[in-house]
């Protein structure tokens, strides 16, 4: 079933005609909805052919000029067998994340050679992301070892190759290399004891990926988790041998869309585009019935019966989503107080209104609730997941606000996580406790909103806050966060510059450069890493490389007081100025004007409304702020409290 990507909905019959109009589009003038419409044509259970006509769209868009809603990727992809039917599947797949991917593919078997030859066609085409697509045939493991020394020297050496792909094409990819898990020859050699004799091809796969994850988890590269994709779509339907042996791909067509979406969504992941709110209906959906008839005893919820223990299952699933981070709301036609009942009331309910961070209860369509739960969270339209058991519904939100992920439901409540989950939503390519916090974040910023509504007042709203604005330098311990920040901030970023973690590190450790990051706690609670900043220092002038601060406390005066910090360091390392840049791209409009406002001089401007900025140092004074800043940059670690 999982193979059919069932959490969308069926193609619409106008495929072909709204295709042909939007690659008309993309080819001139584009109208304000064109990301929209792209994206909602490719939210569908395409199939292969399909996804190959949408990639041909996804390359004129990323060759064009910039689309907003649509982030242009150039995708190197290589690695064993036949590679030229994946590449149009990602790329289509790839615009119903968010991402308009241009593929670049690796001559048949070259994947060593075009990762390590700096002349390569694949070094030399400036790749945005690279994939490694390995099999195990091809890496010498689908063949039992003699004994375990064997089996681990094949082990390492399979590794090692992958290393050696991914670690030649270093420089020549801006943002990140994906490495694929590798999938494990079907055919049992030692029945159920494969798993223990460490000579097997089964376990020298798994061997194989356990070394993956560990390598993922350093931050070098990110993991494509396709060895779990074939198990859970079934070994048999996965491999197919006839195809291997005839053609050299490496599972069955018949996979096709299902493993280009596991890849796309990853690609979006890295872009930052992983939804941060799950929205619940609550009829039939977190239970049984309907609240406002059947009352609380009548609702269908809690173990004793099969159809209550579905619907338990459903919010054990969400209290586990929120639990990593998260942001849970409720959107629901009903009276409020009836809606709220069973969260303070009934015994079975795992979710109560602790665990929401808006409640949205009413008679409103659900399409404005939703708006409304986004404004209140300040987060992006884009960022939400309606789940819904009412078809009606769910076609109502997908043709006003088609930005927000609607998963198609089956009849039985039973599926109801499966699909979700499915879906990948919440795609991850890294986990820290910033990430776990999250969902507590944006809920204590919905009740500073609502105090600031209450206040009226500006000033004395964010003198209530009792603010602390911690600047410290980036550490080893807030690497992962920060470079996480780097590659998924994408309004409230001057330059829209993606480094990896070992990029990161390299700044922390080079004295040419100043690496901050700046977290903020106030009354509701700790916001977490929520600015970072990349400057180059040079005698007379610093140069800003990055800045970034994330949208939660927008208006906070963070930024102030970041700029005083800077213009502090550089002036006690004899700079005289500051140089900022603003580069624009299809999200950061918001801080266009963030330089001028700040009290920097433009000096150059460019067609492409890139600015260059200048701050005299000797005229800056230092303003007042409504915070207290703990800079601990450059404080001997001894005398940190």
């Amino acid at each position: 079933m999982l193979r059919d990507l069932p959490w969308l909905p069926t193609p619409t019959a106008a495929f072909r005609d709204e295709l042909r109009a939007l690659q008309a589009e993309a080819a001139g003038a584009r109208a304000d909805d064109f990301a929209q419409r792209v994206i909602s044509l490719a939210t569908a259970a395409l199939d292969e052919g399909q996804l190959s006509k949408l990639a041909k769209l996804s390359a004129a868009i990323a060759a064009g000029g910039p689309v907003a809603g649509l982030d242009r990727v150039k995708l190197g992809v290589l690695g064993d067998g036949t590679l030229s039917l994946l590449g149009p599947a990602i790329a289509g797949s790839a615009l119903r994340h968010g991402a308009a991917a241009q593929i670049v593919e690796s001559d048949y078997s070259q994947a060593v050679q075009d990762a390590t030859d700096p002349d390569s066609e694949l070094r030399q085409a400036g790749l945005d992301m690279a994939l490694v697509a390995s099999d195990a045939r091809l890496l010498g493991l689908d063949r039992a070892a003699v004994d375990a020394e064997e089996a681990k020297a094949r082990v390492d050496a399979a590794f090692e190759r992958i290393r050696m792909i991914a670690d030649g094409l270093g420089g020549s990819v801006r943002s990140t290399v994906l490495v694929q898990t590798v999938v494990a020859p079907l055919e049992p050699l030692f029945g159920s004891y494969d798993r223990v004799e460490a000579g097997s091809p089964f376990a020298m796969v798994e061997a194989l990926n356990r070394r993956l994850a560990e390598w993922a988890a350093e931050g070098s590269v990110v993991l494509v988790d396709i060895a779990r994709l074939a198990s859970v779509i079934g070994y048999e339907s996965w491999d197919d041998p006839r195809h291997w042996h005839a053609s050299k791909l490496s599972f069955s067509p018949d996979m096709i869309p299902a493993y280009a979406d596991v890849v796309a969504r990853t690609i979006g992941a890295v872009l930052g585009k992983t939804r941060k709110c799950l929205v619940l209906d609550l009829d039939n959906t977190l239970w049984g019935g309907v609240i406002g008839d059947d009352g609380l005893t009548g609702i269908q919820l809690g173990q004793g019966s099969a159809t209550g223990e579905a619907f338990v299952a459903i919010q054990r699933l969400a209290l586990e989503l929120r639990n990593r981070g998260i942001v849970l709301a409720v959107c629901s036609k009903n009276e409020e107080d009836a809606a709220r009942s069973p969260f303070r009331e009934h015994p079975d309910m795992l979710l109560t209104e602790d665990h929401i961070a808006v409640f949205q209860a009413n008679w409103t369509d659900k399409a404005a609730n939703l708006r409304a739960i986004a404004e209140a969270l300040n987060i992006g339209i884009d960022a939400l997941v309606f789940l819904d058991d009412n078809p009606a519904e769910r076609a109502q939100v997908r043709r006003e606000i088609p930005q927000v992920a609607v998963p198609e439901l089956p009849d039985d409540p039973a599926l109801y996580p499966r699909m979700l989950a499915a879906a990948g939503y919440f795609e991850a390519v890294a986990f820290s406790k910033e990430d776990r916090d999250r969902a507590g974040y944006y809920q204590a910023n919905a009740k500073r909103a609502a105090t600031l509504q209450a206040s009226g007042d500006m000033d004395s709203y964010l003198a209530s806050l009792d603010m602390v604005c911690a600047i410290n330098a980036v550490d080893p311990v807030t690497r992962p966060r920060v470079a996480q920040l780097i590659n998924k901030s994408n309004q409230f970023n001057l330059t829209t510059r993606r480094y990896s973690e070992a990029e990161v590190a390299a700044a922390e450790a080079d004295p040419s450069r100043h690496a901050i990051q700046v977290r903020l706690t106030d009354t509701f609670g700790d916001n977490g890493i929520i600015s970072v900043i990349i400057a180059d220092k040079a005698a007379d002038a610093w140069a800003i490389d990055t800045w970034l601060m994330s949208c939660r406390v927008l208006g906070r005066r963070v930024e102030e007081a970041v700029l005083a910090h800077l213009a502090r360091s550089a002036k006690e390392a004899g700079a005289g100025a500051l140089i900022g840049r603003y580069i624009p791209s299809a999200k950061n409009k918001m801080v266009a004007r963030h330089y001028d406002k700040l009290g920097f001089e433009r000096i150059e401007e460019a067609a492409d409304g890139a600015v260059v900025y200048r701050l005299d140092l000797a005229a800056f004074v230092a303003p007042n702020l409504p915070l207290h800043v703990d800079d601990r940059v450059g404080v001997p670690a001894e005398n940190m409290a």
